[in-house]
């Protein structure tokens, strides 16, 4: 089951136990049991939990895989207009187009002061006695301004 939908699965589930555990509050109060404002406490969270699955569920986009494309963790990122992400050095140089595509579709743009961002894709070559030089496989620009890549 894809993760959203477990969490849209999940959101009646918990309406209904805060809806049953608000019941039991109403019937703590009217009884005067020592539980009763834990109760109101337990019966909040329960529909905070609901709420916070429903909009999650509904906010959340699975990320973009593209053919061919390895996974490369991202090392650098300025929070403007430079993402660096890194390979080994013996990657094949058919998969940095679709793992430099792969690394744009799936860059958000919100909180980045500019609206194009350079992505740079990397490899560590070493070149001796523990020191490596590193040495730029592809380049690929991104600009929020377009149409999104998705």
């Amino acid at each position: 089951m894809a993760f959203d939908q477990l969490l849209l699965t999940a959101v009646p589930w918990l309406a209904w136990t805060g809806l049953g555990l608000s019941g039991l509050t109403v019937i703590a109060f009217l009884a005067k049991w020592g539980l009763r404002f834990r109760l109101v406490g337990v019966s909040s969270f329960t529909f905070l939990l609901a709420m916070s699955c429903w909009a999650f569920a509904l906010s959340y986009s699975p990320p973009v895989e593209v053919e061919g494309a390895i996974r490369a963790p991202v090392v650098f990122d300025n929070g403007n207009d430079l993402v660096v992400a890194q390979v080994s050095p013996n990657l094949n140089t058919t998969s940095v187009k679709p793992t430099l595509e792969q690394l744009a579709a799936n860059l958000r743009g919100a909180g980045r002061s500019s609206n194009v961002v350079q992505i740079r894709l990397r490899a560590l070559v070493p070149e001796g006695d523990g020191i490596s030089r590193p040495e730029i496989l592809g380049e690929i620009e991104r600009d929020f301004r377009q149409s999104p890549i998705r």
